[in-house]
């Protein structure tokens, strides 16, 4: 299994930034074909306290690199893509990670 991770840093604008991602781009990215499982973490903190660098952890899943692949070439992930730049472009860092180990 393969995912594709999003790591958002803080937006200037927390209520904008959640209403846009719950209600616009969730929705995009839940219709990519062979998307097996999103998970969203709203980062709480660092280990030892004080503010994380990060605002926002987005994990998509996928059974293999080709599954994901077809999914980003698709007309669902390129407005998924299309619409991550448009509201958050400078925010983003995007990662493909090989699932080792789950459970």
């Amino acid at each position: 299994m393969v995912k594709l991770i999003a790591l958002y840093r803080h937006p200037e604008d927390q209520e904008s930034f959640d209403k846009h991602y719950e209600q616009v781009h969730t929705p995009l990215v839940e219709k990519m074909p062979g998307l097996k499982k999103l998970e969203v973490t709203r980062i709480q903190g660092a280990p030892m306290g004080g503010e994380a660098k990060y605002y926002l952890e987005a994990a998509m899943y996928f059974a293999d690199r080709a599954a994901l692949d077809a999914a980003m070439s698709s007309p669902e992930g390129k407005a998924s893509a299309k619409d991550l730049m448009g509201f958050a472009g400078s925010l983003v860092t995007m990662m493909i990670g090989e699932v080792s180990r789950e459970g």
